[in-house]
């Protein structure tokens, strides 16, 4: 064992926290079987403590141990895509701790795909199929994690240690596919989308309805319409209304960012411009990044040009009108 591992797995045993890479984003690993443990994640994050977590496995073979329920459609997925971007909510084993699941009845399940997460959850995991409980490393609400040095802006000294393994290759956070009430419901999506679940199911996910009172649908990660966001104000606008909000905020004479797919087509010094790409996987990769670049600018608004429609850009869609559904905030919020 490496001995970055050995140190890891050292103080996860301990109760202590380790941040480590994951495909989609970098998570703020604890033992999933300690709620004193589980507790340090809330508190370092400012988290309410009736959201859920994720539980990492290093494998699928470990479901059994935490779900009590594993349908057929969850087998299958875990087969085709695990490791990988996809979490399943399934009903929970009684030895689940509450504050994993939020008190909840269910639990979220995935194993990562990045070899020094899959390295780690092996150590610590051992022959009793132990999982890490590992929301994104950041402040709660604010933007995901994607590099070590995002972690450390983050949480710093909240966290023992901070395992580098570089920047993430997805770049946001996974699918989450309900299984726990005998149909597939899709509450968040990402890069695995809808018709690729429905080619190893054999039919689509239903679309999570609008969260009402007494809803029977999970709480998830991620879900709130409030998330992933920058401290400075961020706005979608259309590619017109992009050119019309830039000129009246510079007879404003108020600083503006803005993340666009097209050259730059203002050039003034209050104007602080990020090419986006016009490739769907390219744009999630550095959405998190290209915010985080624009947010420490002090500017005082982000305008982002709204990506198309269609499936192919649902997962970049959600997390944007979340980010400013949730920007402009103060910590305490």
């Amino acid at each position: 064992m490496r001995p970055e591992i050995e140190g890891a797995v050292a103080l996860l045993r301990a109760g202590e926290l380790v941040a480590f890479p994951t495909e989609t984003v970098y998570g703020l690993g604890a033992d999933a079987m300690s709620p004193a443990a589980v507790a340090k994640i809330f508190a370092a994050k400012g988290r309410p403590a009736d959201h859920p977590l994720i539980v990492h496995l290093s494998a699928a073979a470990h479901m059994a141990r935490w779900a009590r329920e594993v349908p057929a459609e969850a087998e299958k997925l875990a087969a085709a895509f695990w490791p990988g971007p996809l979490t399943l909510i399934l009903k929970r084993q009684p030895q689940v701790a509450d504050a994993v699941t939020g008190g909840q009845d269910t639990v979220g399940l995935r194993v990562p795909n990045h070899p020094l997460a899959l390295e780690l959850l092996a150590a610590f995991a051992g022959a009793n199929g132990g999982g890490l409980a590992a929301p994104s490393a950041n402040r709660f609400g604010r933007i995901s994690p994607t590099t070590a040095a995002h972690v450390r802006e983050e949480l710093n000294d909240a966290v023992p240690l901070i395992l580098d393994g570089g920047p993430c290759p997805v770049g946001i956070e996974s699918t989450i596919l309900d299984l726990s009430r005998g149909k597939a419901v899709l509450l968040r999506p990402g890069v695995i989308g809808a018709a690729d679940i429905a080619r190893i199911i054999g039919h689509a996910p239903e679309a999570a309805a609008p969260r009402e009172t007494g809803s029977e649908t999970p709480r998830v990660s991620g879900s709130l319409d409030a998330h992933y966001a920058p401290r400075t104000p961020l706005a979608l606008v259309s590619s017109d209304g992009l050119l019309f909000a830039l000129r009246s905020a510079l007879v404003a004479g108020e600083r503006i960012a803005v993340l666009a797919p097209t050259p730059q087509a203002i050039t003034h010094d209050l104007v602080a411009w990020k090419q986006s790409s016009a490739d769907p996987a390219a744009f999630a990769h550095d959405l998190y990044a290209n915010l985080r670049a624009l947010d420490a600018l002090g500017c005082a608004r982000i305008l982002v040009q709204q990506p198309p429609a269609g499936e192919a850009w649902l997962a970049v869609n959600d997390r944007l009108r979340r980010a400013a559904a949730g920007s402009g905030e103060d910590d305490e919020t």
